[in-house]
């Protein structure tokens, strides 16, 4: 697949701090994750992507145009949304995203029909009609995505996005976000912190620390660890059991209720763990692959970066 949002060697120098150190990523259609800690340089990047910064050095093309000579038109083809407020206050919510859609070029009665369309999609009712500066976090929350996808953009950048909402309004922002990937084609980066989030909706991961790249794959790719292993939890002896899996040369850790078992290769170890179960007279209640978390991911790539600025 061509990659829709390319960076080479980029670079940021703030004075003497660099904020971004030699930056390249492919970015492919579907929803990339951008996560790292404070500090990672993730903002930064944003910035460059949208033209409101210009690269020390290093180049790069988002769609067809040239970061830092095309900034214009890059940000006529992106809908971003910012992680604090940029409301106008005294304007109601459907004006605020009407006013969205018209600096986007939409004439006035094509940007409020515009406007409504996506709030009803954005879940926001009657409450459309009030002052923003009257609106819940949630509500903000929502409104600023709303103006996002107002102009229909085909890729999306979203600054923490499910913050601030409820466990429902959380599903269903996640939900809005794999139909407008999956259903409508539209490239999304989601910047956040909530691991959970990223694990949920998307096809890659890109992880940012001290300024630098430190993965970049796809979710599934990640997710897959390196050693084969599986996770079992069983009916019996515990003790038993492990100690005949270590008998026969596998690697046995413990893993809250489970243990997650590795050793040779996928086929076989299965058969072997059967075999184990079997001799130990154990019962096996569930036995799947297992699957490096996402958690443990970001805090690897984490623990190996020096500290960093964004």
């Amino acid at each position: 697949m061509d990659a829709l949002i390319e960076l080479e060697g980029i670079s940021k120098d703030y004075g003497s701090l660099r904020a971004l150190d030699d930056v390249s990523l492919r970015i492919e259609g579907g929803i990339t994750g951008l996560l790292g800690p404070n500090g990672a340089g993730k903002s930064t990047l944003i910035k460059v992507l949208l033209g409101l910064l210009r690269a020390t050095r290093g180049h790069g093309r988002l769609l067809n145009y040239e970061l830092g000579r095309q900034n214009r038109a890059i940000r006529a083809k992106v809908g971003y949304m910012p992680e604090d407020d940029c409301f106008l206050c005294g304007l109601s919510g459907v004006e605020s995203v009407q006013l969205l859609a018209q600096l986007s070029c939409l004439p006035r009665t094509e940007a409020l029909r515009r406007a409504h369309e996506i709030l009803d999609f954005c879940g926001i009712q009657q409450e459309r009609y009030r002052l923003v500066e009257t609106y819940s976090t949630g509500m903000r929350q929502k409104l600023r995505f709303a103006q996002a996808i107002v102009h229909d953009p085909p890729i999306l950048i979203l600054d923490e996005p499910t913050s601030g909402l409820d466990p429902h309004q959380r599903d269903a922002m996640l939900s809005r976000l794999t139909l407008l990937a999956h259903e409508q084609g539209k490239t999304i980066l989601l910047c956040t912190h909530i691991l959970p989030d990223v694990q949920a909706v998307s096809d890659a991961v890109i992880i940012l620390a001290g300024g630098r790249v430190r993965v970049a794959d796809r979710l599934e790719v990640l997710n897959h660890p390196t050693t084969p292993s599986v996770e079992v939890k069983l009916h019996g002896d515990t003790h038993r059991f492990a100690e005949t899996l270590r008998e026969a040369g596998m690697t046995v850790k413990p893993a809250g209720q489970s243990m997650l078992i590795s050793g040779p290769p996928a086929k076989l170890l299965t058969e072997k763990i059967w075999r184990s179960a079997q001799q130990a007279g154990v019962g096996i209640r569930s036995l799947v692959p297992s699957r490096t978390s996402l958690e443990e991911i970001f805090l690897s790539a984490v623990r190996e970066a020096p500290d960093g600025h964004s």
